[in-house]
């Protein structure tokens, strides 16, 4: 499986999942919102974590008239541990700390 490279538009993605829940899952413009990304960052970003299993998504199953339906976006067990892991890496990286089992 291919790695994702953690561009900071990656990031504000991510953290914006993260912070979804399945009560209140992300949609695709709640996530633009949220990372402050314009839709054509951050569709393509989403099409990337989907095709590496990291997120799921799925199409609103209710209509709403005077909007299209929203596509919500979650990630997925695998995603989930990937991003938390992914993100405190790169944060102990940047600032020089070591994690558990690691060294500097």
């Amino acid at each position: 499986m291919a790695t994702i490279r953690l561009t900071k538009p990656t990031i504000g993605v991510l953290e914006a999942l993260l912070a979804s829940t399945s009560a209140e899952p992300a949609w695709g413009l709640s996530i633009c919102r949220d990372a402050d990304l314009g839709p054509g960052t951050v569709y393509p970003i989403l099409e990337r974590l989907e095709e590496r299993d990291w997120v799921r998504s799925w199409p609103e199953a209710e209509s709403h008239p005077g909007r299209p339906a929203r596509r919500y976006y979650e990630l997925t067990g695998l995603g989930r541990k990937q991003a938390t892991t992914a993100l405190e890496e790169r944060k102990a990286r940047r600032f020089g700390l070591r994690l558990a089992g690691g060294t500097a």
